[in-house]
């Protein structure tokens, strides 16, 4: 029996960065919705713990300074592509995850396929959802980062601003992370890991390898794209290891379950 070929969709940068997200993200809400609903008994009886408060504090700080880590990492790699190396695919095109034509095409064909009333898409490299995932964290760390770093330098920030705006900052910081994290517990984990392609856990995203028959079925346009530029025994790699797709698994499921858990 022949051994299933694997095609390489994210290299370790993605992977060491999604990582960097997923943890952040997670130890962000664990300490902030507690913060949040301070008035409910769940909540209270946490935060009764010995040492909660003080823990929550640093988690809650230590996660935002590593969201702000990678994302400038991130920015910064974007940056020298397009502007020093003149790579303007990442800008737009079939690389980019700015959204184009295509993709409103792709929407309309997924909803008429939803009601059975015309094939599926063929999808591309980058599917419409996925780039609206890609650009909702940009919006998030923008817009929850800088009115959390409001919060947390009150000082600093009132030498040049009315006091009443960190009374805004905090209702922003408040309702936008509420915002994100039922978006992500709920949209972005049921379209990720939950849909009949992928459950009950896609593991792509920590092994950065995808089975060629699934690559071809789901990413058909890419996949031509691909045998028609003789590229595909470039991408070409080996299955994953059998450790890493054990800390796939394992760490995917403990942290879909706990994300699940908190909703």
């Amino acid at each position: 029996m022949s051994e299933v070929r694997y095609v390489r969709r994210f290299g370790r940068r993605e992977r060491i960065q999604h990582f960097c997200l997923f943890v952040s993200f997670l130890a962000l809400a664990a300490t902030g919705l507690p913060l949040k609903f301070h008035t409910t008994e769940w909540a209270q009886t946490l935060m009764a713990l010995p040492g909660s408060v003080g823990l929550a504090r640093l988690t809650h700080r230590t996660a935002a300074v590593l969201t702000f880590a990678y994302a400038f990492v991130h920015l910064g790699f974007l940056v020298r592509r397009v502007l020093r190396e003149g790579d303007r695919g990442l800008v737009w095109g079939w690389r980019s995850m700015v959204p184009n034509p295509r993709d409103l095409r792709d929407f309309y064909q997924h909803l008429r396929w939803f009601l059975y009333l015309g094939p599926r898409p063929r999808f591309d490299r980058w599917t419409y959802w996925e780039k609206f995932d890609y650009f909702a964290v940009f919006w998030g760390v923008a817009i929850i980062g800088l009115s959390g770093l409001m919060l947390w330098f009150p000082g600093f920030f009132t030498l040049f601003l009315p006091g009443w705006v960190l009374n805004v900052a905090h209702v922003i910081h408040s309702d936008e992370a509420l915002l994100a994290t039922g978006f992500i517990f709920l949209f972005h984990f049921f379209h990720t890991h939950l849909r009949p392609e992928s459950f009950p856990l896609d593991p792509v995203v920590f092994t950065g390898r995808v089975p060629l028959e699934r690559f071809k079925e789901e990413r058909p346009v890419d996949y031509e794209r691909l045998v028609q530029r003789g590229e595909l025994e470039r991408h070409l790699v080996d299955p994953p290891s059998p450790g890493r797709q054990r800390f796939a698994y394992v760490f995917g499921f403990t942290a879909l379950i706990v994300a699940l858990s908190s909703k």
